[in-house]
C-alpha cells in the first residue's frame, strides 16, 4: 500500500507560501480545534520545526496532507505536533508515509524519544500509531477544547537504524 503512495503523493519539507493551504485543510478537519494561521506559521517557519506537506505531482499547488515535528537537533525528544490528511486522500498509507517522514527526521536530528497526542475519539489514529511503535503512557482529560475530549499520549522509543546486507 505504501509503495502506491509514493507514486500518487509527493512530500516536500512546508514552506511559509504553504501556510493558506495547509490552514484550509487544517480548518476543514479540526473545525472545533483547528489552530490558529498565527501558530501555524510559527511552527512551519520555527528553527525547531520540521514540516512537511504531501501533494500530487500533477496539482503541487493542493495539499492533501501536512504532518509537523518539533524537534531540537541534538534534543533526545521530538513531538508529533499534527498530521492531517484530506478525507479524499485518506486510506492509502498517506498518514503512514508522513509518520515515517517524522520518524526518520526525529531519529537524524538525535531524538532518542518522540512523544504525540491523539484524540481518544480517534481509534484510526491510534491503531496507525501503534502500528508504527507508539505506546500509550497516559491521557490528558479533557484536552481537546471546546469539546473536552481525552488526549491519548503516546510515546515511541526511536528505532536506531538498521544494516542489512544486500
Amino acid at each position: 500500500m505504501t509503495e502506491d503512495v509514493h507514486r500518487a503523493y509527493q512530500l516536500r519539507r512546508a514552506a511559509l507560501d504553504d501556510v493558506p493551504a495547509i490552514m484550509g485543510l487544517e480548518r476543514s478537519i479540526f473545525v472545533n480545534d483547528a489552530w490558529s494561521e498565527a501558530s501555524m506559521t510559527s511552527e512551519v517557519t520555527g528553527e525547531h520545526g520540521y514540516y512537511l506537506v504531501a501533494f500530487q505531482p500533477e496539482t503541487p499547488e493542493r495539499i492533501d496532507g501536512y504532518a509537523g515535528l518539533l524537534a531540537p537537533r541534538g534534543g533526545a525528544e521530538g513531538d508529533i505536533q499534527t498530521i492531517a490528511v484530506a478525507p479524499h486522500a485518506r486510506r492509502r498509507g498517506l498518514g503512514r508515509v508522513l509518520m515515517q517522514a517524522l520518524i526518520g527526521e526525529a531519529r537524524k536530528r538525535g531524538a532518542t524519544e518522540v512523544f504525540l497526542e491523539v484524540r481518544a475519539d480517534n481509534p484510526g489514529a491510534q491503531t496507525l500509531y501503534r502500528e508504527l511503535g507508539f505506546s500509550e503512557i497516559g491521557v490528558r482529560p479533557k484536552y481537546y477544547q471546546p469539546d473536552g475530549v481525552d488526549a491519548v499520549v503516546m510515546r515511541l522509543a526511536v528505532p536506531r537504524p538498521e544494516t542489512t546486507i544486500a
